[in-house]
């Protein structure tokens, strides 16, 4: 009875490591931590591929309750936070760049309630919506989840990633999230500057002619044309965002 216990618990303590950095990604990570994507959905993928690493991998055997393995537990916890906050700053990347496209159309007060983001412009959730589906149609999770795998073997169980190294990779990534939000924004944001600078000389032209109610119109009908005609170009920053963001994941790992 008593070997059969302790088999018992070392199959227990096989599957409890690999859970817990599986999980701690799958609660962070933007695409999978969305509502849609319910705990009951999460909880069954982190069982089933902790159950399929803990079969390819050799794990050591690490209470959890004693001070090693307490640091332990917060090591795997960092390391799945870490490779969700890399892809939560990329969706933030697209969110802030719908945002400057909404104030520069004058949509900034048309906002909705997304259950994901918050309260964010529309245009915001127009992006975010692309983003996602261009993330799926690339075969982001697939290659999340390639990744999530290799981390095993870069990184196995007892290895400390929490580093100043790591630190300072994390740091520097989250510089992308202005830089992502720039480039996608930026078609957009300069063909209505020029819009306004032709307002601007039809209104010195013509001082009787009023700019709010005609400007206002001008730059919405505008914007939407000149969304329209970038989307393919959109779509290639946010395909671009996505491929950065495997990058710096193995990097993470690799450094």
């Amino acid at each position: 009875m008593n070997l059969e216990m302790l088999n018992l618990l070392d199959k227990f303590y096989a599957l409890i490591w690999p859970m817990l950095r599986i999980s701690a990604f799958l609660a962070f990570a933007s695409i999978f931590s969305i509502r849609a994507v319910n705990l009951r959905i999460r909880m069954v993928l982190s069982l089933a591929f902790s159950f399929f690493i803990s079969m390819q991998i050799d794990i050591p055997v690490i209470d959890p309750l004693t001070g090693p393995g307490l640091a332990e537990v917060f090591n795997q916890v960092f390391i799945g936070f870490a490779m969700g906050m890399i892809m939560q700053i990329a969706t933030a990347g697209v969110v802030v760049a719908g945002q400057v496209v909404s104030g520069s159309m004058g949509l900034t007060m048309a906002t909705l309630i997304d259950p994901n983001v918050g309260n964010v412009p529309v245009i915001s959730g127009l992006f975010n919506v692309l983003g996602t589906l261009i993330f799926l149609a690339m075969g982001g999770h697939l290659i999340m989840f390639g990744i999530l795998l290799d981390s095993f073997t870069q990184f196995p169980i007892g290895k400390n990633l929490m580093t100043q190294d790591v630190y300072g990779k994390m740091l520097a990534w989250s510089a992308m999230m202005f830089l992502a939000s720039v480039l996608i924004a930026l078609p957009v944001l300069m063909t209505l500057l020029f819009v306004n600078v032709g307002l601007g000389f039809v209104t010195r032209a013509a001082p009787s002619l009023n700019i709010f109610s005609v400007g206002f119109s001008a730059m919405l009908m505008a914007g939407f044309v000149i969304l329209w005609l970038a989307l393919p170009s959109t779509i290639g920053r946010m395909n671009w965002l996505w491929v950065q963001t495997y990058a710096q994941m193995r990097a993470l790992f690799l450094g």
